[in-house]
């Protein structure tokens, strides 16, 4: 038994509580703007896989024009998930010549993977029913200000 055992428990107690504040490091988000339908939209930039990770989950709420862009850095089979994330949203696959392939529903929490129909080099995540309320359509071009 330690000498001085309220010391030890003091030290013990420190070095969790330390861990556990370095597990919990809040992912930052840079902004990006992108452009469709003469329309310019300020979106959170997701291009590291920190970002991409962390995502929209947490959320309790998220603006009417908020909304996330995920930059996949090469075009690929992307999918999603909605692991954590606690507010529905639609997502538009974009390829790298800005046109959008796909427009889906994504229901909180759901761990089932929604896919692109063909590679994609971005996801643009929105509010669900934000796509429609704007006319944005499969087909329609977005111009992206960070690459």
């Amino acid at each position: 038994m330690p000498k001085y055992p309220i010391v030890a428990v003091f030290f013990v107690f420190s070095l969790l509580s330390s861990l556990a504040v370095a597990n919990q490091t809040e992912v930052v988000f840079p902004q990006t703007a992108v452009q469709v339908k003469n329309n310019t939209y300020t979106l959170e930039y997701a291009h590291t896989f920190e970002q991409r990770a962390q995502g929209l989950m947490h959320r309790e709420s998220m603006c009417e024009n908020c909304g996330m862009l995920f930059n996949f850095q090469q075009a690929r089979m992307a999918s999603m998930w909605m692991k954590n994330t606690l507010i529905p949203l639609d997502i538009a696959f974009i390829r790298a010549d800005g046109i959008i392939t796909d427009i889906k529903a994504m229901q909180p929490h759901d761990l089932s993977t929604t896919n692109a129909s063909q590679p994609v080099y971005y996801a643009w995540e929105m509010n669900q029913g934000w796509f429609a309320k704007n006319g944005i359509q499969v087909g329609d071009t977005v111009t992206i200000s960070a690459k």
